[in-house]
């Protein structure tokens, strides 16, 4: 066989994966893109309605620039130039975690976890070449962000945003996309596992957006090293840098590169670093359930935890400038469960609201990993021992339930921590901590409602569950600020909880969402009862 044959042998088959994969997105992929969307478009149209003169935009420029906590948390307040700078200075960060996210689970479900789980051999039995996957996996990832900069550019021109720097934006965006899907496709290679995958690139992720922070609050040279930086210092609207888009082009041909350098040097099904060896026997803690779960998803409730108490001492390093902030932009107190007239406990009640919001997040993860072992065969051996499947669920719950209040704690704990610090108050850490376990009822609710979906509909387990949060996400945040109706919040655990520590809490709301997050997983556990294991 020539040198000129290899190529092709090696991407054999990659027009039939690439279909099939579209296929098995077709759910998935359009509600990240809805969302993504649906995000920009809220965003836009409540940023065009506070700031509806120039003096308001003037005013907020002023104000934004001597906060170095918000330009950390948002961007450089150049884009507050424009008002179509000032939508993306505050949506664009949480635009590019999404779309970075899309990327990483679509390369790592269409590489790394189809190697482990052994569908990749399957479909290497058949004429497929060894690098048909990676670049079938690739290509779906590329029209996924071709999508997302469609839908990001109909979303902001479609609200009335200039046209050319729209057009920026979407480019920008999906750019952000291809550069993580590379940075995966990498990771791909070098760990063995899908959990280890997606940590690394969450990892870099997080560093990304730390240094463009550091950056954007210092001379700005940090932020040349983040891609989101890099997004956001082309400046749409408030400037248009076309250029920057050849820094998505440079990072993700080099990075695409070493993956495919890495992919011949690695044996199949491995990676670049393999597992140790381990012990010859196992500890005490393995011998339980409970103790093989913790095993399990300790890695997980660790880079939750570290998460969600970096986020909440964000959060709290901000509250002390929330008054003067108010009265400068009156506006915004509509995103504020109290409004105006209690500012500082307003804005520290939806700090840690938000928290309890990921503390949620980490909950149906910990939960889906009990599916995910079920479908991967893992749990099978395990129930075929004196272990019933009450136990053996009841372990994984444990750590969902007791996990996601331990997350939620020390968000609170970092909201007051910062908060404390800033005003000098001891006090602080303990009385956030607190504000924040009163939101754990609703956090238990979520929980208890993904259980149901890998009780009753395991297959649609990881769709039901993330669909609720996202509602939850959209009825915390942007009910009041986007005018949405009365009643599209009711449904959502969070709106019955007392706002702590801007409301009196009492017992019987959070008795109330007990019960019900009680029952939910009652029902679960019922459900999984009744069902084959692995279906």
């Amino acid at each position: 066989m020539t040198a000129s044959a290899t190529p092709q042998r090696n991407i054999s088959g990659v027009g039939t994966l690439v279909r099939f994969a579209l296929w098995r997105e077709r759910l998935s992929l359009p509600c990240w893109l809805l969302g993504v969307g649906a995000l920009l478009a809220f965003q836009s149209l409540a940023s065009q309605r506070f700031y509806d003169t120039p003096q308001k935009l003037a005013q907020l420029r002023e104000t934004m620039s001597g906060s170095a906590a918000t330009i950390a948390m948002a961007g450089p307040t150049r884009l507050l130039d424009t008002i179509g700078g000032e939508i993306v200075f505050e949506i664009f960060a949480y635009l590019a975690v999404v779309v970075a996210l899309l990327n990483m689970f679509l390369i790592g479900r269409h590489t790394r976890s189809e190697e482990e789980t052994g569908r990749a051999e399957l479909l290497r039995s058949a004429p497929v070449g060894r690098w048909a996957p990676p670049v079938a996996a690739l290509g779906v990832a590329g029209l996924a962000d071709i999508a997302v900069a469609l839908v990001v550019f109909a979303a902001a021109a479609g609200t009335g945003l200039p046209v050319a720097g729209s057009l920026l934006l979407g480019v920008v965006t999906a750019g952000i996309g291809v550069t993580f899907a590379a940075v995966t496709a990498v990771a791909a290679q070098v760990f063995e596992n899908p959990r280890s995958v997606y940590g690394a690139v969450g990892l870099a992720l997080a560093a990304a957006y730390v240094a463009r922070a550091v950056g954007d609050v210092g001379n700005g040279v940090a932020s040349w090293t983040s891609p989101i930086g890099w997004g956001q210092r082309s400046y749409p609207y408030a400037g248009d840098r076309w250029w920057t888009v050849l820094l998505f082009a440079a990072a993700t041909a080099i990075l695409t590169a070493v993956a495919f350098l890495l992919l011949d040097r690695r044996d199949f099904g491995a990676g670049l670093l393999p597992y140790g060896t381990g012990r010859a026997s196992a500890s005490w803690a393995l011998r339980s359930p409970l103790g093989l779960a913790w095993r399990l998803q300790r890695g997980s409730l660790a880079g939750w935890t570290v998460g969600v108490f970096a986020l909440g001492t964000a959060y709290g390093s901000f509250a002390e400038s929330i008054e003067d902030y108010l009265t400068d932009n009156p506006e915004i107190a509509a995103y504020l469960p109290g409004g105006a007239t209690e500012a500082v406990d307003s804005y520290l009640s939806l700090a840690v609201s938000i928290t309890a919001l990921l503390a949620a997040a980490f909950g149906i993860t910990s939960v889906l990993r009990a599916r995910g072992e079920e479908t991967a065969g893992r749990a099978e051996p395990i129930l075929a021992a004196p272990v019933s499947r009450a136990h053996w669920l009841t372990s994984h719950l444990t750590v969902a339930t007791v996990g996601g209040g331990f997350v939620l704690a020390c968000g609170g704990f970092g909201v007051g921590l910062s908060y404390g610090l800033t005003i000098a108050d001891a006090v602080q850490p303990l009385r956030m901590t607190g504000a924040a376990l009163v939101y754990l009822p609703a956090v238990w609710t979520i929980v208890a409602i993904a259980t149901i979906g890998c009780g009753w509909l395991p297959k649609a387990a990881v769709p039901l569950a993330w669909t609720v949060f996202a509602y939850c996400a959209v009825a915390l945040l942007f009910t009041a600020a986007f005018d949405l109706p009365a009643w599209f919040d009711k449904a959502s655990p969070f709106t019955h909880i007392p706002k702590a520590p801007l409301e009196t809490v009492t017992a019987a709301p959070i008795l109330a969402i007990t019960s019900v997050a009680a029952a939910g997983l009652v029902a679960g556990f019922a459900g999984f009862r009744r069902r084959d294991t692995g279906y």
